[in-house]
């Protein structure tokens, strides 16, 4: 401990741009940034001079780094940046703080414990809280050492050399659970041309990304196991967009089962040539007595139209989507109720393709679509998917307007709202989970969804998303 403290002190009195060894650093500085958000709380553990806590979003930031010289260096040079630099050991925080990204980025090679070091950036950590850990693949030790040899890097105490599977441990081990793992950069200088190749491109794919210089563990703290402390925590508002579902509406308030503190149900109707609109209104005036139920209109065209008219007037802690259809069962919703109240994950996604589904219930091509698009998103957004497009999605509405100030990023692209909404929890840095549902064949009305049509659309969607999410 000692002579690392006597080596980074020495660093920070020379106050030396980093120079050659800038585009190594702008990209862990632009990664990270890329799931900052400007209302978020920001701790990082060990922040030398202050660079990459300066740069990323956020309405609260706290720096903490043992050696005293790189303090004074950083508050030299992020004054009235409103950020609040600490003298602190990072095996001894001291604070009072709950945080909402906490990042530990070229740390935790040096520091003796790195399990120690962990249990206490727990004690900072809310129930959400998003921990990212950055570090070297083990691979480049070599080349890092000759970096350090011909002075294009500066020599460096004996490191912790650990693989993205003992770091995983580490965490998990210290109370958190890793959802995400990332591996970014072949190529650690910059040569016009040949380093967007190399960095943006064919390391995000594989056996190329073997070769990644820098590696991350995305974590949040493991899920609650009192099931007490929460089964009546949150309200929950359940949105029901409904087109042509006149025979589905009543079903769906009879086997809608009680959960949470109070359920809100919302049905939005948008262009029905059937008496949709008319069912919703009688069925809003029949069980006024025992439901809380709003009705509205869509002003556009489409399901993703549909839900965001419907989470507009929503008050609950926690939005849901049901199809009208009913093939995902109202029944089940208790399951994902209780998947994101026992913080288990901060988006919750349902999965038809584990269970046998009815006969009927989904036709040949569009069974093989959703196992391209499962594939797809595993591999664009680093977290796995079985699938994508099942209709029931639920969120916090706290997280949910975080995305709409969030969607300028990506625009307007998705006229169905799965993959809005997937994307935009990408980029939230959430923890998606799969609830795997009974898929069940409908028994009223037609699906709304054309194979082919929509199919091409949601291929160009996904050539969209890995611009935004992928290739960054």
């Amino acid at each position: 401990m000692s002579s690392s403290l006597t080596y980074f002190n020495t660093l920070a009195k020379r106050r030396k741009k980093r120079g050659f060894n800038a585009y190594y650093w702008n990209e862990i500085t632009n990664y990270i940034q890329y799931f900052s958000h400007e209302d978020g709380s920001v701790l990082e553990v060990g922040c030398g001079s202050g660079d990459l806590l300066a740069s990323v979003a956020g309405s609260q930031k706290t720096g903490i780094d043992f050696s005293e010289e790189f303090i004074t260096w950083a508050k030299e040079k992020h004054t009235n940046k409103g950020i609040e630099f600490l003298v602190m050991d990072a095996n001894n925080i001291q604070l009072d703080k709950k945080y909402d990204i906490i990042i530990i980025s070229n740390l935790i090679g040096f520091v003796e414990d790195i399990q120690q070091v962990f249990e206490q950036v727990k004690k900072c950590c809310h129930e959400n809280t998003k921990v990212i850990v950055q570090f070297y693949n083990s691979l480049w030790e070599p080349l890092i050492k000759f970096t350090e040899l011909i002075g294009l890097k500066e020599k460096t105490p004996t490191q912790n050399w650990l693989s993205t599977r003992d770091i995983n441990n580490l965490l998990f081990i210290s109370g958190f659970d890793v959802y995400r793992n990332s591996k970014r950069l072949i190529f650690p200088f910059y040569f016009p041309f040949l380093s967007l190749v190399f960095n943006r491109y064919l390391a995000k794919f594989p056996f190329f990304r073997f070769f990644s210089f820098n590696l991350y563990s995305f974590a949040k703290p493991l899920p609650l196991s009192d099931v007490a402390s929460y089964e009546n925590k949150y309200s929950t508002t359940i949105v029901i967009p409904a087109r042509n579902e006149s025979g589905n509406i009543e079903n769906a308030i009879l086997r809608l089962p009680k959960f949470g503190k109070h359920t809100e149900i919302i049905f939005v109707e948008g262009n029905s040539t059937d008496d949709t609109w008319q069912k919703i209104q009688e069925i809003q005036t029949k069980y006024a007595g025992t439901h809380d139920i709003k009705i509205a209109q869509q002003p556009g065209k489409g399901k993703a139209d549909a839900v965001r008219e419907g989470y507009k007037i929503a008050s609950g802690d926690i939005l849901m989507i049901l199809d009208a259809d009913l093939t995902v069962p109202p029944e089940d919703l208790p399951k994902f109720y209780n998947a994101i109240a026992g913080a288990k994950g901060d988006f919750i996604n349902g999965t038809r393709l584990v269970y046998p589904m009815d006969k009927e219930a989904m036709r040949f091509l569009n069974y093989l679509g959703n196992h391209f698009f499962s594939w797809a998103f595993t591999w664009l957004l680093d977290q796995r998917f079985k699938d994508t497009l099942c209709g029931t999605k639920v969120m916090f509405r706290t997280d949910y307007i975080k995305l709409t100030k969030n969607r300028k990023y990506f625009g307007e692209f998705d006229p169905f709202g799965d993959f809005d909404l997937l994307f935009g929890a990408h980029k939230l840095n959430l923890k998606i989970v799969e609830v795997p549902i009974r898929y069940r064949e409908r028994t009223y009305g037609s699906t709304n969804i054309s194979r082919f049509k929509h199919g091409v659309i949601l291929l160009r969607m996904c050539a969209f998303a890995s611009r935004k999410c992928k290739f960054i």
